[in-house]
């Protein structure tokens, strides 16, 4: 007994869509694959499920980029226009680019160059030399600039020195100068004390009469 025709709308079961979107696209793909290989056709397949989720199949014979091209001389319709061209160009030049400095990374790195032949691996001697000079030259530059600075640390610590050294010999001069007032104070006291009263220094005392 066959099954019966099933109803070509939206799937609202969320499951059941997913479950069914899986296996029509697995069999999708299996038929492009079949004619691929069966009828010797070009085929690309590009899927993108409600999640965003994409599955590509393009034949092994092929690429993307060659069936859409054969799809603009054929249908004479272009999916892109000049500026999106242009910008697929620098892209393609960009990666290439990218790819061949790659290349020369593991060159510098001494790595997959048994390849190469004599010629090149004396122009990657020579860069390599090259390199190592400047390497060397910006060390330099960066042990003069460190040195300076160690002179100028220097020099600035011999004046903070030499200001510190002042500083404590005016201390000690004030210091000394203290001693000796103190001293010569001691001094007279111990000298006016030994002396007769009528001696002493007495101090000067207003003339009353003068003022009467």
């Amino acid at each position: 007994m066959g099954r019966g025709k099933i109803e070509i709308k939206r799937i609202e079961n969320s499951t059941n869509r997913h479950v069914t979107y899986s296996k029509r696209m697995n069999g999708i793909v299996k038929k492009a694959r079949e004619i691929s290989v069966l009828c010797d056709a070009k085929v690309s397949l590009v899927i993108f499920s409600s999640s965003g989720k994409m599955k590509e199949f393009c034949s092994p014979s092929t690429t993307l980029i060659n069936i859409l091209d054969m799809y603009h001389k054929r249908s004479s319709k272009r999916l892109w226009d000049a500026k999106h061209e242009n910008l697929s160009n620098e892209i393609d030049r960009i990666k290439k680019e990218n790819d061949n400095m790659q290349i020369e990374l593991r060159h510098m790195k001494g790595e997959d160059i048994t390849s190469l032949n004599h010629k090149e691996l004396m122009l990657l001697e020579e860069a390599l030399g090259n390199g190592l000079s400047s390497i060397r030259e910006r060390q330099m530059d960066y042990l003069r600039i460190a040195k300076k600075k160690d002179e100028i640390l220097e020099e600035e610590n011999k004046r903070l020195n030499f200001t510190l050294h002042q500083q404590e010999m005016a201390m000690e001069a004030a210091s000394r100068d203290v001693d000796d007032d103190y001293n010569y104070e001691q001094r007279v006291r111990g000298y006016n004390s030994q002396m007769p009263f009528s001696f002493r220094v007495q101090p000067i005392q207003p003339n009353l009469q003068e003022r009467m």
